[in-house]
């Protein structure tokens, strides 16, 4: 079985999740013993299943290449857009056609699954998580160590760590008020504006920024986003709509409690490891439980074992095989 990963994984494709995602995937597939024979943004035509993580022009235009089996995995959903792009309405509208074009969609989430229903309703669907390479996210006492001295941050400082792009849907208005609410915290926003001018709001989150208090850093992208989370001690996401949240699987992978927005995106995949806020003076009263964050975080890792990549991979080798059969 031939399978090839195509991600249009240049320019800003490269800072969002997909093609983290898409990654860390390949990765998983391919050090698995008798997997498929797996290839990354090849141009041949001579697979069996093209598995795309991206769909833009460029994965159209190749959709076209070839008879192989095409699947997507549905990263993106219209629901997504509104807090994150400022032409979301013309974006929007092309969801339709571009979904049901691939001969199967894989859903991330129950959420997920149900809204791609109701604009592809005649595609088949497949439900696989995501996954979390926990080797790669985990404890590490050096990189907690080296990630604090490269920002400047004390050894007893309490960090608070947010990872995602720099929009209103992800929150980033309700982490500047906890952060005021918290000044002997550090808050750190690792993260940036990926669509570049096209980003929600990037002129009034850029001029929060300059008004901010010093316990605020915003690092931008890093090289070793793996770091970041060892360095902290608390996972903060307070975003309004997710397909999924893979962040919050990174940030308990790596030992960390979480509090999190109370939207069904995330209770409905993590249930109980994760502290759930309505309003930010729920979250602040978190910030100030200590024992009950320590409770988290003691569990946090054992949790994020049913989503280890390797798991998630042979769930992909299995539908695949099932759809070249069939």
């Amino acid at each position: 079985m031939k399978v090839d990963f195509f991600v249009e994984d240049m320019l800003f494709f490269k800072y969002i999740g997909c093609s983290t995602l898409a990654r860390s995937l390949y990765r998983a597939i391919e050090d698995t013993e008798d997997g498929p024979e797996v290839s990354w943004n090849a141009h041949g035509r001579d697979f069996d299943l093209v598995h795309y993580h991206t769909f833009g022009p460029l994965a159209l235009a190749h959709k076209q290449i070839g008879s192989a089996v095409s699947v997507l995995t549905a990263h993106s959903t219209p629901r997504l857009n509104a807090g994150n792009l400022t032409f979301s309405d013309s974006v929007n509208r092309l969801y339709p056609g571009i979904y049901q074009s691939f001969d199967h969609i894989i859903t991330v989430s129950p959420c997920c699954e149900e809204e791609v229903h109701t604009f592809a309703p005649d595609v088949p669907t497949t439900l696989i998580p995501n996954g979390v390479d926990r080797e790669r996210f985990r404890p590490d006492a050096g990189k907690r160590a080296g990630f604090r001295e490269a920002y400047g941050i004390g050894e007893d400082e309490q960090v608070v760590l947010t990872v995602a792009q720099q929009t209103p849907r992800k929150g980033i208005f309700d982490f500047f008020a906890l952060a005021r609410e918290h000044p002997d915290t550090r808050f750190v926003w690792v993260g940036g504006y990926p669509y570049g001018k096209f980003s929600k709001s990037r002129s009034q989150i850029e001029d929060e920024k300059r008004r901010c208090g010093e316990n605020i850093l915003f690092t931008g992208f890093v090289d070793d986003i793996a770091a970041a989370y060892c360095g902290a001690d608390l996972f903060f996401m307070p975003s309004f709509a997710e397909t999924f949240g893979l962040v919050i699987l990174e940030a308990l992978a790596s030992g960390l409690p979480v509090v999190a927005r109370n939207i069904p995106e995330f209770t409905g995949l993590f249930k109980d490891a994760v502290l759930y806020f309505d309003d930010l003076a729920g979250a602040s009263e978190y910030l100030r439980d200590d024992a009950l964050l320590s409770a988290h975080a003691a569990r946090a890792r054992d949790f994020s074992e049913q989503f280890d990549i390797r798991r998630v991979a042979a769930l992909h080798i299995d539908l695949y095989q099932e759809l070249i059969v069939s």
